[in-house]
C-alpha cells in the first residue's frame, strides 16, 4: 500500500494512573506533550499527521493496549527549548500486548522500547508494528472463552 510508504509508527508510553486509554477515548482526542528526554523530543518532532501510534501503559501493566492517529501537529515556535507536542485521537483499543510478550519475539527484542526503556516516544518500523498487532490477534483470541456472552 502506498501510504504505509509515507505512514509513520510509533509507540507512545504513559502511566496509566495519569492518562490512560480509556481517558483518551472518553476525550476523543489529546495533546499528546510534557515529553522531556531529548531522544523522545527529537522523536515527536518527526511525528507526522495520520501516523500511526500504540499506546503502551507503563508503570504495573507495561503493555501495548490501544491505537491512535496523529490528528494534528501544531508548529513549534523558533524557541530552541520549546517543547514538542502532537494532537492525538483513539482508534481502537488492542488486546493487550506485554513488554514481556515484546521481550521474548525474536522481531521485537532488539527495538528501542526493550533496549531504552525509559524513552517515552518509541519509533516503529512496519514489520515491528505488524508483529505487534499479530500478538494484540493472538492473546485476544487466547482471551476469549465460550459460553454465556458475558463482558
Amino acid at each position: 500500500m502506498a501510504d504505509d510508504e509515507k505512514t509513520g509508527y510509533w509507540l507512545f508510553k504513559q502511566e496509566p494512573g495519569c492518562y490512560c486509554y480509556a481517558d483518551l477515548e472518553r476525550d476523543g482526542r489529546t495533546v499528546w506533550d510534557g515529553v522531556s528526554n531529548r531522544l523522545a523530543q527529537k522523536n515527536l518532532l518527526r511525528v507526522r499527521v495520520g501516523d500511526r501510534v500504540l499506546f503502551y501503559h507503563t508503570g504495573k501493566e507495561k503493555a501495548v493496549v490501544g491505537e491512535m492517529v496523529v490528528v494534528a501537529v501544531p508548529q513549534p515556535a523558533a524557541d530552541i527549548d520549546t517543547q514538542a507536542l502532537v494532537e492525538v485521537a483513539p482508534v481502537r483499543r488492542l488486546a493487550p500486548v506485554t513488554l514481556a510478550q515484546i521481550k521474548a519475539d525474536a522481531l521485537l527484542c532488539a527495538w528501542e522500547l526493550v533496549r531504552l526503556p525509559r524513552l517515552s516516544v518509541v519509533p516503529m518500523t512496519p514489520a515491528q508494528w505488524q508483529r505487534v498487532e499479530e500478538l494484540g490477534r493472538t492473546a485476544g483470541e487466547a482471551g476469549k472463552t465460550s459460553g454465556t456472552g458475558r463482558a
